[in-house]
């Protein structure tokens, strides 16, 4: 790994800087918004083993291809880790979890070898968790931690599809589910009347039909002394709602029951563009009715007043789209009534631009055609093979470039550790879904200095809702890069600076356009303070950056 340009700062500064006073009395309480977020997405299985006894079931003991099985990691390891405080000092308000619902048994093995369900995405009942992950107490625990240390959870939803059939894990009846064709993906209909890969069978979401439970399900209900339970309460949601029991019905009410059962704040959506619009919008209309259930039913645990959080996966989309997506014969506004966000896949691809091209570009959308909504970006993911740096060679101005971005943020997991996304003998997508690397936390030097950036960034980010989604403005470029932020909600007005290349050691930047002469500012990234004097701001450090604030 190159060592960055800021190496040499962050080995001078201690995780121990100060943070930013707390708020003076009367000062209004700092608002939520999604729009802001910064969000820390993890492969459950991956990040952390909370409880060994948990690690086998369903005697998944076949010989995997390399990551492709369960490693243990599991609900118990994440909540370990807000308890200890990892997210919070990593500036994460809001965590999204991948699928922990109940998966196949068995395991595929076409071509790389056996492959488990690991990652979330085989579903074999959405009633009930896999036992990998753990348990619904468990389950409740981890939201209610989080909420304690105000952090949000996001789940995953999968409508789309059902997990691959194998000699234990039958395919669906013919009335949920169809087999072929594969998708081709040259039109809307070739990308949603169609099945994703091989083996994948696809959920019948544009029919209207009555269907009976699959026969796989009433078995295994009625073996787990559950199954008049489970048809009493679909029996109620259908009264409730009177749409017909369609395939995508019933599973829209096994997912909302994460909501009024847990009081989960948001999903992360799959495969969206697979799936017909108009399934979105009634999935947002059982979700922001279930929400509303869990506020009514747990007014204690209430956090705010912030509504249900829907973010798409629409794969290829960007923020450039704006509103509308593009399958050549027919274009689509997912925003229409459904989601908040769409997860951006082109800020990897902005690295030939300036950060001012990017950021103001962002700026102009967001507050124009995206008015109302938001994105939210990444430069690392799961499934994506072109990461913004694969071989972690820019930690540093990765950091720098996704957490000062306008919009949303989403860390993958290890981002903040250079974790590799190079593993010798994987093949596709599993080199990018290694098991968190603990031990470089604790102990390598460099992965400390790394963590410690992000640390400083992401906390900026989450004490600053101007960061994300404030108003952008360049200020200079005769000094480094200099910029600000502006955001106003009701009585609450948040305005940051920030200045990126500059000079190490002192440092003058005029600041009067944003600060009043006199005002005392303080460097959330060095720990220095200083007074706006003759409209400039002097900040001596070693590092070439420069987070202000109001003191």
């Amino acid at each position: 790994m190159k060592t960055n340009l800021l190496l040499l700062s962050v080995l001078f500064l201690t995780l121990g800087c100060s943070q930013k006073k707390a708020t003076v009395e009367n000062e209004p309480e700092m608002p939520f918004t999604w729009k802001a977020a910064n969000i820390y997405f993890l492969l459950t299985d991956r990040f952390n083993n909370g409880d060994t006894s948990n690690d086998t079931n369903f005697n998944r003991t076949k010989e995997t291809a390399t990551l492709r099985g369960f490693k243990g990691g599991d609900i118990k390891g994440i909540t370990q880790k807000i308890n200890d405080g990892y997210f919070t000092d990593l500036g994460v308000n809001a965590i999204w979890m991948t699928p922990i619902v109940e998966q196949i048994h068995d395991g595929t093995d076409e071509g790389t070898g056996v492959t488990y369900g690991f990652h979330g995405y085989w579903t074999s009942d959405w009633t009930t968790l896999d036992p990998n992950f753990g348990t619904k107490e468990d389950l409740k625990n981890l939201v209610e931690t989080a909420h304690k240390k105000g952090i949000r959870i996001l789940l995953d939803a999968v409508i789309n599809h059902t997990g691959p059939v194998t000699d234990i894990d039958k395919v669906w009846p013919n009335e949920w589910v169809r087999t072929a064709p594969q998708c081709t993906y040259d039109n809307y209909a070739n990308t949603t009347a169609c099945t994703l890969v091989k083996n994948l069978p696809d959920i019948k979401t544009e029919s209207n039909e009555a269907v009976e439970l699959p026969p796989q399900l009433v078995e295994k209900w009625k073996s787990e002394g559950r199954y008049d339970e489970e048809v009493a309460e679909l029996d109620a949601f259908f009264n409730r709602t009177g749409y017909p029991r369609a395939p995508r019905f019933y599973i829209m009410k096994w997912l909302t029951d994460y909501i009024t059962e847990f009081g989960i704040d948001g999903y992360r959506v799959d495969t969206v563009k697979h799936t017909e619009e108009s399934v979105w919008q009634e999935f947002r209309k059982e979700c922001d009715y279930a929400f509303a259930e869990w506020k009514k039913n747990n007014p204690a645990e209430v956090l705010d007043d912030t509504h249900f959080y829907l973010v798409g996966e629409v794969y290829n989309y960007h923020v450039q789209s704006g509103r509308n997506f593009d399958f050549g014969d027919k274009v689509v506004d997912y925003f229409e009534d459904s989601f908040d966000a769409l997860i951006n896949f082109n800020l990897k691809y902005e690295n030939g631009r300036t950060l001012e091209e990017t950021y103001a570009e962002y700026d102009s959308i967001l507050n124009n055609g995206l008015k109302g909504f938001s994105t939210l970006n990444y430069l690392t993911s799961h499934d994506d093979g072109q990461p913004f740096d694969k071989t972690r060679e820019k930690p540093y101005e990765t950091a720098t470039r996704l957490l000062l971005a306008p919009g949303a943020s989403q860390i993958y997991y290890g981002d903040e550790l250079a974790r590799t996304l190079i593993v010798e003998g994987t093949e596709g997508d599993a080199t990018l879904r290694s098991f968190m690397d603990w031990e470089a936390a604790r102990t390598n030097e460099e992965t400390k200095n790394i963590l410690a950036h992000w640390q400083r960034l992401g906390k900026f980010r989450s004490n600053h809702p101007a960061v994300g989604a404030g108003r952008h403005q360049k200020i200079a470029s005769d000094v480094g890069y200099v910029f600000s932020r502006d955001f106003s909600k009701d009585d609450y007005n948040d305005t940051v600076v920030v200045g990126l290349n500059l000079t190490k050691g002192a440092k003058v930047i005029n600041v009067s356009s944003k600060f009043e002469e006199g005002t005392e500012l303080y460097d959330a990234y060095s720990g220095v303070s200083a007074k706006v004097t003759d409209g400039n701001i002097r900040i001596d450090s070693a590092a070439d950056i420069v987070l202000l604030e109001r003191k």
